[in-house]
């Protein structure tokens, strides 16, 4: 137990047995019994020598105010109490820093939990397919971009790659939060670290273990917590701070000659829980976002998101699926009907992979309508297809196609079809022989959740802004009234940079390779289940394929803000009342340092709540 306790918070022994000889010291003091040593020495040694390292340690390495720290003050103020013979208030301030360290270290340590679980998922082994089906247990390292992977049920996914035979449930919890598994089939992406279910996979390995999905969320993560603005104006303000605090405690000495209140103010007057506020309250909301499958790359981010008031979006993969989807059925002649025209279609396009045909078959099969036989299919790439069905030739495409069968629109054909193109629609016509039959349009789908999403984050001041390579017909229909449309990768991010030059703050959300000049150009940059590249590019990367998960964003980045400024306001009224009472004599070294620590303790607390509050 005591292992697993120390593997987990490995500052634990100092404070601990520190703990317990100053509990001894003052035990034996009380019963008027005098030993050889006092145990408060050992309190000193073990709580105390750490903190006289790191203040020597800056002392000699930094330069400037970045020279004068918390743990310089906090030694002077040790070395004050032990030249009055206050030796047990210098081990209680020695003892409440330490204890104060660990639980810092225990909210750091909850917060990192997650990611200490998602680098243990990676398996050290992956079984490689050799020729004729043989199977070769290889390490990790051995593993190579194209090979063959098999992934037997229960197993773990070794790296990224796509499913080349099987199908199966995947648990992608680990990574995206999401409860449900994910249904695989020949196609399918699979993610290192996720859990395969009841179903065999072979997968074809698209990256190296140390570029898949895993590890580069990992190493973000890692790299998050230290570089918070908030978190480095309280480390200039602490420097300051030590200063004032000399300065305050030479002034009480010369003016009541009284030794013992000088001292008193250098022990609460250590600017501890103005330095602890930042980084406990940051660490506890990347935390708690990794449990939500948002992974957020720096402290800088996680500060900054709270204070957008535009939000800028890509739209294909990013509001809508990226994927097409039947929107609209319109039978043209007389006693066909909709059910009648699509089952016609997707018998010429049962044997195209083109992803229209695809979309085609995919709603027949959801309306439940049968498919008749198609002979002597042929497909011309990208124009459409033709096949004879009944024993009549029929002519699935676009426009262009039918029109290079000699299948002329007319104006009812020509006019049903003027809106769809207007809405950015893709249209499939139908013919037989050369009779317009009717009309399919297909839409990229809108993800579930979107207009809620989009509702919550206006309440939360957000501007919404539409930046799209799709026409603005498209674009137009997802509500949203400031839309720019036909843009390039380039126009998105000029867009973006001329809305900053007019002061306002963008987030920019998108999912392609072609969002990563815009994401970089933002204030802050979301990849929402994004390509490498726009991984690379972001400053936020979205796990799951939820878009409510950015209000929770905003709301998580003002809670953890609220929380710092509660804490760095808490501390302040608590050092500057301790201060009052210490240089009117009404607190002593002892009691100074137990009133000054317990205001690092209530913002380390402070933190430790907003790691599992709801917002």
């Amino acid at each position: 137990m005591l292992s697993k306790i120390k593997e987990l918070f490995p500052g634990i022994l100092p404070p601990l047995l520190g703990g317990v000889a100053l509990l001894t010291s003052f035990l034996l003091a009380r019963a008027g019994i005098g030993p050889p040593a006092d145990p408060a020495w050992l309190t000193l040694l073990l709580c105390g020598l750490p903190i006289l390292v790191s203040a020597l340690k800056r002392l000699i390495m930094k330069r400037g105010l970045a020279r004068i720290s918390s743990p310089l003050l906090i030694s002077i103020a040790m070395a004050a109490a032990l030249c009055i013979g206050e030796l047990l208030a210098a081990a209680e301030v020695a003892f409440i820093m330490a204890l104060g360290e660990l639980l810092e270290e225990v909210t750091c340590s909850r917060a990192r939990r997650d990611i200490h679980r998602l680098s243990r998922l990676a398996p050290l082994t992956g079984r490689r397919l050799g020729d004729g089906g043989s199977e070769e247990i290889v390490p990790l390292a051995a593993i190579r971009v194209d090979d063959l992977l098999r992934v037997l049920p229960g197993e773990t996914i070794p790296v990224d790659g796509v499913v080349t035979a099987g199908e199966s449930a995947v648990d992608q919890s680990s990574l995206t939060g999401e409860s449900l598994p994910v249904d695989k089939a020949p196609g399918s992406s699979l993610f290192s670290g996720t859990l395969n279910g009841y179903g065999m996979l072979d997968m074809r390995v698209q990256k190296l273990p140390e570029d898949s999905s895993l590890s580069r969320l990992i190493r973000l993560v890692q790299e998050a917590g230290d570089d918070a603005p908030t978190r480095r104006t309280a480390d200039r303000w602490a420097s300051r701070l030590v200063p004032l605090a000399l300065l305050i405690a030479l002034l009480t000495l010369l003016i009541t000659r009284d030794p013992v209140r000088a001292v008193t103010v250098l022990v609460v007057f250590c600017p501890c829980s103005l330095v602890l506020a930042t980084p406990t309250a940051i660490m506890a909301a990347i935390g708690q976002a990794t449990q939500q499958g948002i992974v957020i790359g720096s402290g800088r981010a996680l500060e900054e998101t709270g204070k957008m008031d535009t939000l800028a979006l890509d739209k294909t993969g990013t509001l809508t699926t990226g994927k097409p989807v039947v929107s609209d059925i319109l039978p043209l002649q007389e006693g066909c009907d909709p059910r009648d025209l699509l089952a016609l279609a997707a018998a010429v396009e049962k044997g195209s992979s083109h992803p229209l045909a695809a979309a085609i078959l995919a709603r027949a099969g959801e309306l439940g309508v049968p498919v008749p036989e198609a002979s002597g299919c042929t497909t011309r790439a990208g124009l459409g297809a033709s096949a004879l069905v009944g024993g009549e030739t029929l002519f699935v495409g676009s426009p262009r196609f039918l029109a290079a069968q000699g299948i002329a629109l007319g104006d009812a054909g020509t006019q049903t079809l003027a809106p769809f193109q207007r809405a950015g629609k893709a249209c499939v016509l139908v013919a037989r022989g050369k009779a317009l039959l009717g009309i399919i349009a297909l839409g990229d789908a809108l993800r579930p959740g979107a207009k809620a999403a989009l509702d919550a984050l206006k309440e939360l001041g957000l501007d919404p802004m539409l930046l799209t390579g799709d026409s603005e017909g498209a674009a137009a229909r997802l509500g949203v009234q400031n839309v720019r449309a036909e843009l390039l990768p380039p126009d998105k991010a000029a867009h973006i940079a001329a809305h900053k030059t007019l002061g306002h703050r963008v987030m920019m959300v998108g999912n392609g390779i072609n969002d990563a000049p815009a994401l970089k150009t933002a204030d802050v940059g979301v990849a929402f289940c994004a390509a490498d590249m726009a991984v690379d590019a972001a400053d936020v990367v979205v796990l799951r394929e939820d878009l409510m998960a950015l209000p929770y964003l905003v709301r998580l980045s003002r809670a953890a803000m609220r929380t710092i400024g509660i804490s760095i306001a808490l501390s302040m009224v608590i050092n500057l009342l301790a201060l009052a009472l210490s240089t009117a004599g009404l607190l002593g070294p002892v009691s100074g340092a137990l009133v000054h620590n317990a205001g690092a303790l209530a913002v380390i607390l402070l933190s430790v709540c907003l790691y599992g509050r709801k917002v």
